[in-house]
């Protein structure tokens, strides 16, 4: 005879249990909270604070309604996501138990587990491909209205303020995209697994850089309907501080972005040290590791001088204070140092990591050892030590310490040299390999190319008589994007197709890949290259319009750089297909030798049944097994 045992909870006569609260929260509580925090804080504000009269510590009460109504929506989606919960709980002396922290890491959730606050490293890599798929869409359609705003000489198709408002939101969404897009997916995705590890040394923070970088993004685009972004993207003070109140959106964007660095870098970090598996030594350690370590590393000294420079930026703005007037005592040069000491270590948070990521490749597609090992991480090491040495190569024309222009340049030029050994560490791995033609080989060479032209063109703007003359063009302009998007991007769009495999349990559409990678590489290349000359032709940067001398490079770049759109479309066009319906990926399609590979699809919560012990270094190819 079975006997049927009822739970407690439908039990004749007895109320059914109460769903907790955590199960309750996800992101459409987030933003419904958020926006009625938004709205409470700003009708409180507007009721209370004070006119701008003399003798009141408001300087300007739209801009103080403003922060405030902003600092509501963000203590609203944060509380509606449940972030609050964890530290709540601990405060009042009990913590969350087992149930509460299997939710957390979104056991048996299925797709819901993307749109909550989860801890497992897992799903937040995946929603930090999905929010940074997001920001590069958003960013390359401002790039698009740009282009066609300079598609011919006198623009004339945006207002000057629109436009303006249009190239600093682009310039700073774009900034942020760059900075997550190999560390967010694939350093939360791939790394604990990388190093034999079966989760983040602290979830809960993985989660809320996330979150973060989410309830940044509002307040972000909220700017264009206060004013917008009319100072580009760098918001120098003082034109900050008389910019119309979209530049509180500005403020609120980056404060909230620096928070997630911060605790990003924090717990990247301390995974990697406190976490390797057994036999991981430091010898025995992926490159592309280093290359995280080193990306997140660089980012936790200097993003708090950038949320430090955006904090006083807004009190100087709503309170009065002078941290950058110079009436008040301030300076300019103040903003400006604070900036650029964050400034030019973010090119190698962005760069290091897509570098180290090819370099992970190199030795998969060439069936050969990373050339030289120690030689890429003294590269890693020269160029993140340098990096914090160079920024004031930005303000030779500011007129701030001459007498330093001849050390600055000098430490400049000097990073040439490990950057340099990175490039040989690529060659060498390369070199008489028996390579695998795939996209993610092909983007090697790409980033040899791409890299060499930022590189020595920056070389250029290291010396101060050259910077002088095209500091203000759109050389710089073809310079910097060399950088970061013929360099950064290329990884990272390699990344996608390598790792794709492992992270959706498909493999990513070949004919995709390749159209995606010729389209936006050709389009790149035209388009920046007829930057380059317009800009020694000498046509400014930062503008709306410009003479008709400049009309058919104009032309060019912007056809090409649609060439690039197009490119992107095929690429998201694959992610989406591929993802639905590829081929069901094997567990190491590659034949690839570090750990991340040797886990089944789809990855299991905890990663490892038993923990992995490592014997020998990841790049053993072609040396007898034992």
């Amino acid at each position: 005879m079975t006997t049927v045992m009822e739970h407690p909870a439908s039990a004749p006569g007895k109320p059914a249990a109460k769903q907790p609260l955590i199960e309750k929260l996800n992101i459409f509580t987030a933003f419904g909270l958020g926006i009625v925090m938004a709205i409470l804080f700003w009708y409180l504000a507007r009721t209370f604070l004070p006119e701008n009269t003399e003798g009141s510590f408001i300087k300007t009460r739209l801009d103080a309604v403003t922060i405030i109504g902003m600092l509501g929506w963000f203590f609203g989606f944060m509380t509606g996501i449940g972030a609050l919960i964890g530290p709540f709980r601990w405060l009042l002396g009990r913590d969350l138990n087992h149930d509460e922290n299997m939710f957390y890491a979104g056991k048996d959730q299925g797709v819901k587990r993307y749109f909550r606050y989860t801890t497992d490293h897992k799903v937040v890599g995946i929603q930090y491909l999905v929010i940074t798929i997001i920001i590069f869409f958003v960013g390359g359609t401002l790039a698009m209205l740009i282009r066609m705003n300079l598609g011919r000489s006198g623009g004339a198709w945006l207002q000057p303020q629109t436009y303006n408002a249009i190239v600093g939101t682009h310039g700073i969404v774009m900034i942020v995209g760059t900075i997550i897009m190999i560390t967010g997916p694939f350093g939360n995705f791939i790394m604990p697994i990388m190093i034999g590890a079966r989760d983040m040394a602290f979830p809960r923070l993985n989660a809320l850089s996330f979150w973060l970088i989410v309830a940044a993004i509002p307040p972000m685009l909220s700017s264009f309907f206060f004013g917008g972004i009319s100072t580009g993207w760098s918001a120098y003070a003082p034109l900050a501080s008389q910019a119309p109140p979209g530049m509180d959106g500005y403020i609120m964007f980056i404060v909230i972005f620096a928070i997630s660095t911060m605790v990003a870098g924090a717990n990247i970090t301390t995974t990697v040290v406190r976490m390797r598996a057994k036999g991981m030594t430091w010898n025995r350690t992926p490159i592309f590791i280093y290359g995280v370590v080193a990306s997140v590393a660089l980012a936790l000294p200097v993003f708090p001088l950038f949320f430090l420079s955006q904090v006083m930026s807004a009190m100087d703005r709503a309170l009065g204070s002078t941290f950058y007037d110079v009436r008040g005592g301030g300076s300019g040069w103040l903003y400006e140092n604070l900036f650029w000491i964050m400034g030019h270590p973010e090119v190698y948070v962005i760069l290091i990591p897509a570098v180290a990521a090819l370099m992970e490749m190199a030795p998969v597609f060439t069936r050969r050892p990373l050339f030289s090992f120690n030689v890429a991480i003294m590269g890693i090491a020269g160029i993140s030590g340098l990096s914090i040495l160079v920024w004031a190569h930005h303000m030779y024309v500011t007129g701030w310490a001459p007498l330093l222009n001849g050390p600055f340049m000098l430490t400049t030029e000097l990073i040439s040299i490990p950057t340099g050994m990175l490039f040989l560490v690529l060659i060498g791995t390369l070199w008489r390999g028996r390579l695998w033609m795939t996209m993610p080989t092909a983007s090697i060479y790409a980033l040899l190319w791409n890299f060499m032209i930022g590189g020595i063109t920056g070389i250029y703007l290291s010396d101060v008589p050259v910077d002088g003359a095209l500091h203000g063009s759109m050389f710089v302009t073809a310079h910097f994007h060399y950088t970061l998007m013929g360099a950064g991007l290329t990884g990272a769009l390699a990344s996608l197709v390598f790792w794709f495999p492992k992270m959706t349990g498909r493999m990513f559409d070949k004919t995709a890949s390749w159209v995606a990678f010729w389209l936006v590489q050709i389009g790149f290349n035209v388009a920046f290259m007829g930057m380059f000359f317009v800009g020694l032709a000498g046509q400014p940067r930062r503008v709306d319009a410009y003479a008709a001398l400049f009309d058919q490079g104009n032309k060019i770049t912007t056809m090409a750089a649609y060439t690039i759109m197009a490119g992107m479309l095929v690429l998201l066009y694959g992610v989406i297909s591929s993802w639905t319906n590829g081929a069901i990926a094997p567990m190491n399609p590659w034949h690839a030798k570090t750990l991340d590979w040797t886990v089944p699809n789809p990855v299991p919560l905890e990663n490892f049944d038993v923990l992995p012990v490592v014997t020998s270094d990841p790049y053993g190819y072609g040396k007898a097994q034992s």
